[in-house]
């Protein structure tokens, strides 16, 4: 049963527009998607904060005075469920850790992805995860981040399919059909942008909470 669309959260920030970006969207030599996307400077935000909440997605935050999710804060339209397994021993995510997430790019139950993936790089310099299905990387999604004057220059790219024989005849026409297709692909574009944009409205006062909360402890 495929997960319910919860209602938007009310927040009513402002997203950024898909214009704001530099995106493209390319069919690689084997048939594999590749999304890339070069963001706007991330206003405020430094990568030791994207480090952070990269380790600390789960749980809870206030926001006029509501307590929600911090996954779904993230992007209040569209993000519908977040959860991990294999965290570190502090309990917040480390490479191995694996994600499972859940969503609807722009709200449309036919974009609905419902995926694991492993953190195979976590640090300042971005993440990056993996999907594997029959001994094949099937999803690959990086970030990467680099400090500038005022905030955070922020890169993304997405690889869908495998580059090879295999998924050139067998694996990548039934990726792009049923799981993930062309549409999809600009969807999540206009997705990314919009995510990534939010971390501008609620990453550095999380941020400096969860310092003051560490301070006192």
């Amino acid at each position: 049963m495929k997960p319910s669309l919860p209602s938007p959260l009310p927040l009513n920030w402002p997203m950024k527009s898909l214009a704001s970006a530099c995106t493209n969207f390319s069919v690689m030599p084997y048939g594999s998607y590749e999304l890339t996307i070069e963001h706007e400077l991330i206003r405020n935000v430094t990568p030791r904060m994207l480090l952070w909440w990269f380790r600390h997605i789960g749980g809870t935050m206030t926001v006029e005075t509501h307590n929600y999710s911090r996954y779904r804060v993230w992007h209040p339209l569209d993000h519908i469920h977040w959860s991990m397994t294999k965290p570190g021993p502090d309990g917040a995510a480390q490479v191995g850790s694996r994600f499972r997430i859940v969503e609807a790019f722009g709200r449309n139950p036919d974009y609905l992805v419902d995926s694991v993936e492993t953190v195979v790089k976590l640090d300042t310099e971005g993440i990056r995860l993996v999907r594997r299905e029959l001994g094949q990387e099937v999803l690959s999604l990086q970030h990467w981040f680099e400090a500038a004057l005022g905030g955070t220059l922020y890169r993304s790219r997405m690889q869908v399919g495998a580059e090879n024989a295999f998924g050139q005849y067998v694996l990548n026409p039934l990726l792009h059909r049923f799981l993930f297709t062309r549409t999809m692909g600009h969807a999540w574009l206009r997705h990314n942008v919009e995510e990534v944009g939010n971390f501008e409205h609620f990453l550095p006062n999380l941020y400096q909470q969860q310092l003051h909360v560490e301070s006192v402890w």
